[in-house]
C-alpha cells in the first residue's frame, strides 16, 4: 500500500481553485528543497536570499538513505549520487595517527534501499540551485521586518523593496530574521514561551575548510572508492578534527574546539552566525600542527590542508545548539536551523532541514482550496506535530556525537562504549538514523526496495479532508481526546504521532538499558585507558 496514496482536489464548477503564494526567506538547503518541491507543483513562490551573491561556505555535508526517496521522486536521484561519494564507515584515529576503531554502516543498500554519500557542500548547492529557476531567487535581499494578518504577510528588504504573499517560510538560518519578528509579534500577545526567548548556547567552535582538487600524489586516500571520514581526538587538548574525501578530488576538513563556560561567556561578543573567511585566520594559526591520516606515507598536517584550501572555503563559525518550542504563528512558520540547530558532529542539520520541506509541503498542498488564515495555522500546527519527536531524536543524537568527541569523562566513557559496540547494536543505531525517509504525498511513491521498511507517515490525503471538515489538529495534539473520522488507517497513523514520548524514543531508551549491559569486561579496561589519557 502507498504510503500516502495520491491525492487531486476537486473542485466543483463555481469554485476555482487558488493556491496560496510562498514566500521562502533563505537560500539554503531547507529553501532550495522547498522550492525544487514546489517547483513539481501548481504553487506559486519566490526565495529571497541576503546574500548578494551566493558562497556556498562551508566544507561539506553527509546524505543518507532517509533523504532518497524525495530526490528519486522528483527525478533527480542519479543526478544527485553522481555528485557524491559512498560513505560506509567512520573510523577514529588518535594523534600517532593510529586507528583506534571504526563504525561501518554497510549494507545500507539492502537495509534501506540507498546508500549514503558525502557532497562537497559547492558541489551539493549548485546541484540544488539547478532545481530552481533563476527568476525565482532574488538575492540581496535582506529581510528588516515581517507583517501578517488575515488576509495575507508581508515582507520589507532593506533595499527598500516590499513582497506580499499568503505563507512566510522562514528557512533563513540560526539567527532568523523571520524568526525574530515571529517571535516579537507573539511575545506582544503572551503566547512565546519564555524559553524560545532565550539566546541560543554555543559550547563549541569550528573552523573548516574544503581543498582545491588534490592529486592522489598529495593525497592517497583520495583513490579509494568511498569516502574516508576519519575523526581525530586531539591528545590533552580541547580539539577534534575530521577529514572528508569528495568524489571532486578535494578533502574537506573541520577542526572543532571546545569551550569552557567561561569561555563561551566570554566569547559572546564574537557570536556570528555567517560561515566566513575573515574570523577564520586566527584560529587557523591554533592548529596547523595537528596530524592528519592521508592514506600514504607522506605525514601531512592540518596546516597542508589550510595551505592547499582557497581562502574563499575556509569558515569560522559558533555551533549553537537549540530546538525551539514554537515553529509557527498566523501564516508563519520556521524551518530547518530557524527552528531546531543541531551539533554538527550527527550530521542530522542537513537531512532533517529537507525533511523538514518534504512534510511542509505536503500539508501546504493539502489546504482546502482558497484556505483561510486558520486551515493555514491548522496545517502548520500538524507539521510541527509531526517533526517533533524526529528532530528531538536527530537533535539527541548529535549530541551524543559531539560528546564523544571531547576530552572528558563523558567522552572517555562513550568512546570505550563505542569501540565495544556490537555489531547488531550499531545496525540497530543505524536503523534509527534511517527508518525515516518520508516522501511528498501527491506525487507517484517510490517504492520501498529495503528489507527494513520506513516508518509509517500520516495520512495527509485524510488530513486534507480533516481540514475541510473543520477537524482541528490543535485538539488531538499529543494525544488530545476527540471525535475522529473512521479511517483505519488515518487513526493508526494519528495514534502513533500522538504517543509521546514517540515510539522510537521509547525503542531508542529501552536499547540504551541493553546498552549498559554489554561487553562490561572489556568495557571496563577501555574506561580506564580513556580516563587516562583525557
Amino acid at each position: 500500500m502507498d504510503i500516502n496514496p495520491p491525492f487531486a482536489p476537486t473542485n466543483d464548477n463555481t469554485t476555482k481553485t487558488r493556491w496560496p503564494k510562498i514566500l521562502i526567506a533563505g537560500a539554503g538547503v531547507g529553501g532550495l528543497t522547498l522550492g525544487a518541491i514546489l517547483q513539481k507543483s501548481d504553487i506559486p513562490y519566490e526565495i529571497f536570499e541576503r546574500a548578494p551573491e551566493i558562497k556556498p561556505l562551508g566544507s561539506g555535508l553527509i546524505l543518507t538513505a532517509n533523504v532518497a526517496p524525495l530526490f528519486k521522486q522528483l527525478g533527480i536521484y542519479d543526478e544527485l549520487v553522481a555528485l557524491g561519494k559512498p560513505n560506509n564507515e567512520f573510523q577514529v584515529f588518535n594523534e600517532q595517527r593510529q586507528l583506534q576503531y571504526t563504525m561501518e554502516f554497510r549494507d545500507q543498500t539492502e537495509q534501506f534501499g540507498a546508500q549514503s554519500h558525502y557532497y562537497s557542500r559547492p558541489a551539493f548547492y549548485d546541484f540544488l540551485f539547478r532545481q530552481v529557476p533563476k527568476e525565482r531567487v532574488h538575492l540581496g535581499k535582506k529581510i528588516i521586518s515581517t507583517q501578517q494578518d488575515k488576509d495575507g504577510v508581508l515582507i520589507k528588504c532593506s533595499d527598500g523593496t516590499e513582497y506580499k504573499g499568503d505563507i512566510l517560510v522562514g528557512s533563513d538560518g540560526a539567527y532568523s530574521a523571520v524568526r525574530q519578528s515571529l517571535y516579537k509579534e507573539l511575545k506582544e500577545a503572551n503566547k512565546l514561551p519564555d524559553t524560545d526567548e532565550l539566546p541560543l548556547p554555543f559550547s563549541t567552535v569550528r573552523v573548516g575548510g574544503l581543498t582545491r582538487p588534490l592529486d592522489i600524489t598529495e593525497f592517497p586516500d583520495l583513490a579509494k572508492e568511498t569516502c574516508q571520514f576519519i575523526q581525530i581526538v586531539g591528545d590533552g587538548k580541547p580539539y577534534s578534527w575530521v577529514t572528508q574525501t569528495t568524489i571532486q578530488g578535494r578533502v574537506s576538513f573541520g577542526v572543532v574546539r571546545y569551550l569552557d563556560e567561561e569561555l563561551s561567556k566570554d566569547n559572546n561578543t564574537f557570536l556570528n552566525e555567517e560561515w566566513g573567511p575573515e574570523a577564520a585566520e586566527a584560529m587557523c594559526d591554533e592548529v596547523r600542527d595537528f596530524p592528519v591520516v592521508s592514506g600514504g606515507d607522506r605525514v601531512l598536517t592540518v596546516g597542508d590542508l589550510i595551505d592547499l584550501t582557497p581562502k574563499e572555503y575556509i569558515s569560522k563559525v559558533m555551533l549553537e545548539e537549540k530546538v525551539f518550542q514554537t515553529w509557527f504563528g498566523g501564516r508563519t512558520v520556521l524551518l530547518g536551523d530557524a527552528c531546531h540547530k543541531f551539533s554538527p558532529a550527527g550530521g542530522a542539520g542537513a537531512s532533517n532541514a529537507i525533511h523538514d520541506a518534504i512534510v511542509l509541503a505536503n500539508y501546504i498542498h493539502a489546504l482546502p482550496n482558497n484556505g483561510t488564515a486558520e486551515d493555514i495555522e491548522k496545517s502548520f500546527q500538524a507539521y510541527q506535530d509531526e517533526r517533533m519527536p524526529w528532530v528531538l531524536e536527530a537533535s539527541g543524537n548529535s549530541k551524543f556525537f559531539k560528546t564523544m568527541t571531547t576530552r572528558t569523562i563523558t567522552g572517555a566513557l562513550l568512546r570505550a562504549f563505542t569501540r565495544n559496540m556490537p555489531q547488531w547494536l550499531q545496525r540497530k543505531n543505524a536503523i534509527r538514523g534511517t527508518i525515516n525517509r518520508p516522501q511528498l504525498y501527491w506525487l507517484p511513491q517510490i517504492e520501498d526496495t529495503g528489507s527494513v521498511k520506513a516508518a509509517p507517515q500520516p495520512n495527509v490525503r485524510q488530513k486534507r479532508l480533516d481540514l475541510i471538515a473543520g477537524w482541528t489538529s490543535n485538539s488531538r495534539r499529543y494525544g488530545c481526546s476527540t471525535s475522529a473520522p473512521t479511517d483505519p488507517e488515518h487513526s493508526a497513523a494519528v495514534r502513533e504521532q500522538q504517543q509521546w514520548p514517540h515510539p522510537h524514543q521509547q525503542q531508542r531508551e529501552s536499547e540504551a538499558g541493553d546498552c549498559l549491559t554489554v561487553k562490561v569486561g572489556a568495557l571496563a579496561v577501555d574506561v580506564a585507558d580513556e580516563i587516562d589519557a583525557a
